[in-house]
C-alpha cells in the first residue's frame, strides 16, 4: 500500500541532490558568494529594481491602465501614510506578525513613491518608519517570522533610499539588520525554519537575504553566509511543489509561501545574477497554475485547508508570467485589478512587486487560459476542472486528496467545492482565526491522530464534503493521491483512492467526481465494509436553503437559484440535515450554513456504491463504476 509518507520522503530525498540544481559557473559556499558580492559591486539599489529601472517601469505605467491604477494606488496611500504615526511595538498573543507586514507594507510603498516621483516627503515619511521600527526592542525572535518580515521591510527601505539617507539612518538600520534580524537567525532556538518543509522557510529565509544584501558592502562576510545558508536550505520548501506545481498548504498559504520565494529569487537575480538554478527546482514553475486554477468563476476559491476564501491581486503571478513569457496567467489577476479598490489593492504589503515584475506583460494580448482542468500531485494533490473561463455562470469543480498531515491541513480528504449558476453550492469553512483558539489554551498545530486540532468544529471531517465511517476521524497519517482523470469536456473527471484514510474503518473506499456534458456534476463512491456493519455519513456544507423534497431528492436554492441533490444507491439511505451551530465555546460562529447528506448502514464484508448528483433541473445520467471510468492515469 503506498503511504504517504513513503512518497513525501522520496521527494525530501531529492534535497541531497541540490547540488545538481545549481550551475557549475555559480558556487553557492559562502566564500564563493562573498566573492561573487565584492566582484560584482552592484550598488544601491541593487534589489528588485536596479537604479535607473524606473523608467522603464514608468513607461508600462503609462501605457497600461491596469499598471497606472496600481501606481496611483501606491501613490495614494503613500500620502494618507504621511500623517500616520509610525507603528508600535505591540505584540497580540505571541505573534508581532502584523505590525511586521503593516511596517513592510508602509516601507515598500513609501520608497517605491519615492523612487518613481523624487518627492522627498515620501522619503522623510519612510525614513521615520524605518528608525521606529529599527528602535525596538526586538522584532520578537520566538516567532521568527515576524522577524523575517520587519527585516524585509527595512533593508528594501535602506536599500531603495540608500543614496538620499543620512549616514546615522544608515547606521541605525543596518545595526538592527544585524543585531534583530540576522543575528538571532543564528540562535537555535529560533532558526528551525531552516529544515521546515513549509512556508516559514520561504518567508524567513526570504527576510534574511534581504538583510544581508541590502548591507552586503558593510558585512561582505556575513551576508555571504547567510546567503549560502539559505540557497542550501530553502530546497527543502520548494520540493514539495513536484512533481506537477501544487502547493501543499492551499491557496491561502500559496500567496505567503511562494510570494516570499519569488521575492528571494528575483533578490538573488538582480544583485548576484543568477538564482542558483532555484527555480529549476522540479514543480516549481508550474506552480502558477496551480494558483490560477483555484478561483471558481464565483471569485471564490477552492480553499481547502487554512486558507481563506476570496481571490487575490498576486504581485508573485506577474513574476511567473515574466519568466514563462505567458501573459494567459494574468487573465484573472487583469480583472481583479479593474474591479478593486483602490483601497483593497494597497493593502498587499508587497505590492509594488507587482509593477515591477508586470511592466514587460501588460503592454501583451492577455487571453484566457487553453486548458478547462488542472490536475497535481504531491503532499496535497488536487484537481480543478470548469466549463468555462469567461461565463461567470461556468460550472467549476475543486476536488481535494492529499493527508491531515501535512502542514496547515484540514480533515478534508475527499472533499470539493463547486459553483454554478454564479453561486458556491459545495462550500469549504475554511481556518478559524489562530489567535482566537490559542488564547483559550487550544493547541492549534498537531497533527497527532489525537491532537486537539480535530476537535475544532471547521477542521474535521464531519463537515467537510467527504464521507464519515461511525463518527471517526479521518487518519491523519493516511494518503490518497488522484489516481485517474479525464480532461474530456464532456466527461471531465477524478478518480482518488482514499482508502488508506479511512484505514481500519472500511475496507475500501473510492472516489470519483465527474462533470458531465457541461451540464450537471455526479459523486460516486464505492465503499466496501470490512468484517463489521458500518453506518457511512456522506456530507455537503452549503450556504443555500436546504429542503428535503422525497427520499432521494434535496433542493437547494440561493438569491433565487436551483440546484437538485439527487442520491442513487444500491443501499437504503436516510436523508438528513444536520446542524452547523459550533460544538464548543471556543468555535467559530457558521451563520447561513448548513450540513446536507444522508447515512447509509453497511453490513459486514459488503460492497455499495453512491452516486450523488448535483444537477440544476434533476437531470441525471447513468452512472457506470469507477473501473469503466475513462482517463489518463496518473504519475
Amino acid at each position: 500500500m503506498k503511504h504517504f509518507f513513503a512518497i513525501y520522503f522520496t521527494l525530501l530525498t531529492l534535497s541531497a541532490c541540490s547540488q545538481d540544481l545549481k550551475p557549475t559557473d555559480y558556487k553557492s559556499d559562502s566564500n564563493s558568494i562573498t566573492r561573487l558580492i565584492t566582484s560584482r559591486n552592484v550598488p544601491h539599489p541593487r534589489l528588485l529594481l536596479l537604479k535607473g529601472e524606473e523608467k522603464n517601469l514608468l513607461k508600462a505605467v503609462e501605457k497600461d491602465p491596469q499598471l497606472r491604477k496600481t501606481h496611483a494606488a501606491i501613490l495614494a496611500e503613500s500620502n494618507r501614510l504621511i500623517a500616520l504615526p509610525p507603528v508600535e511595538r505591540i505584540q497580540i498573543g505571541r505573534r508581532l506578525l502584523d505590525k511586521s507586514r503593516e511596517a513592510l507594507r508602509r516601507i515598500f510603498q513609501l520608497s517605491y513613491a519615492y523612487r518613481t516621483t523624487g518627492q522627498e516627503k515620501y522619503l522623510r515619511r519612510a525614513e521615520k518608519e524605518m528608525l521606529a521600527v529599527s528602535a525596538f526592542s526586538d522584532w520578537n525572535p520566538s516567532h521568527f517570522l515576524d522577524v523575517a518580515e520587519m527585516t524585509m521591510a527595512v533593508a528594501i527601505g535602506y536599500d531603495w533610499l540608500y543614496d538620499a539617507l543620512p549616514e546615522s539612518t544608515r547606521k541605525a538600520v543596518r545595526e538592527a539588520i544585524v543585531k534583530k534580524g540576522i543575528d538571532p537567525s543564528y540562535n537555535d532556538k529560533y532558526n528551525w525554519f531552516l529544515n521546515a518543509e513549509h512556508n516559514w522557510n520561504q518567508v524567513c529565509n526570504a527576510g534574511m537575504i534581504y538583510g544581508a544584501l541590502a548591507i552586503a558592502e558593510h558585512e561582505p562576510d556575513l551576508a555571504g553566509r547567510v546567503i549560502s545558508r539559505a540557497v542550501q536550505t530553502i530546497p527543502k520548501s520548494m520540493e514539495p511543489y513536484g512533481p506537477d506545481g501544487g502547493y501543499p498548504e492551499g491557496y491561502g498559504y500559496w500567496g505567503y509561501g511562494t510570494s516570499f520565494n519569488v521575492m528571494f529569487l528575483s533578490a538573488l537575480e538582480k544583485a548576484l545574477g543568477t538564482d542558483y538554478n532555484l527555480s529549476a527546482i522540479d514543480g516549481f514553475m508550474e506552480t502558477a497554475g496551480f494558483y490560477q486554477h483555484m478561483v471558481g468563476p464565483t471569485g471564490m476559491v477552492h480553499n481547502w485547508g487554512d486558507s481563506g476564501l476570496d481571490e487575490g491581486v498576486s504581485p508573485a503571478l506577474f513574476w511567473f508570467a515574466s519568466k514563462q513569457k505567458d501573459p494567459s496567467l494574468l487573465w484573472l489577476q487583469k480583472k481583479l485589478i479593474e474591479k478593486q479598490s483602490a483601497e483593497k489593492l494597497d493593502g498587499d504589503r508587497l505590492l509594488p512587486a507587482l509593477l515591477v515584475w508586470g511592466a514587460d506583460q501588460m503592454s501583451k494580448p492577455i487571453v484566457p487560459p487553453n486548458e478547462k482542468i488542472w490536475v497535481g500531485q504531491g503532499p496535497s494533490p488536487v484537481g480543478m476542472m470548469r466549463t468555462s473561463w469567461q461565463d461567470p455562470n461556468a460550472i467549476f469543480v475543486g476536488f481535494k486528496a492529499g493527508s491531515a498531515s501535512v502542514n496547515h491541513a484540514h480533515m478534508d480528504v475527499g472533499s470539493f467545492v463547486m459553483d454554478a449558476q454564479g453561486e458556491r453550492w459545495a462550500m469549504d469553512f475554511g481556518p478559524q482565526n489562530y489567535n482566537s483558539l490559542e488564547e483559550r489554551g487550544i493547541k492549534l498545530f498537531g497533527r497527532e491522530q489525537d491532537a486537539e486540532r480535530w476537535g475544532i468544529f471547521r477542521y474535521n471531517n464531519l463537515v467537510h464534503n467527504t464521507l464519515t465511517i461511525d463518527g471517526e476521524y479521518q487518519r491523519v497519517k493516511g494518503y490518497a493521491k488522484i489516481d485517474a482523470w479525464s480532461d474530456d469536456p464532456q466527461n471531465m473527471s477524478f478518480i482518488s483512492d482514499l482508502s488508506e484514510v479511512y484505514e481500519g474503518q472500511a475496507a475500501s473506499v473510492r472516489r470519483g467526481i465527474a462533470l458531465v456534458d457541461q451540464h450537471h456534476v455526479v459523486v460516486r463512491d464505492e465503499v466496501e465494509a470490512p468484517d463489521k456493519d458500518i453506518t457511512l455519513r456522506w456530507t455537503l456544507l452549503t450556504p443555500a436553503n436546504v429542503k428535503i423534497v422525497d427520499d432521494r431528492t434535496v433542493e437547494l436554492t440561493q438569491n433565487g437559484k436551483k440546484m437538485y441533490v439527487v442520491v442513487e444507491s444500491t443501499a437504503p439511505i436516510e436523508l438528513k440535515t444536520w446542524s452547523t451551530v459550533p460544538t464548543h465555546d471556543y468555535d467559530a460562529p457558521n451563520p447561513g450554513t448548513q450540513l446536507v447528506g444522508f447515512e447509509a448502514r453497511l453490513p459486514a464484508r459488503t460492497s455499495r456504491a453512491f452516486n450523488v448528483y448535483l444537477t440544476p433541473d434533476k437531470k441525471t445520467k447513468t452512472v457506470a463504476p469507477l473501473s469503466q471510468w475513462k482517463g489518463k492515469a496518473s504519475r
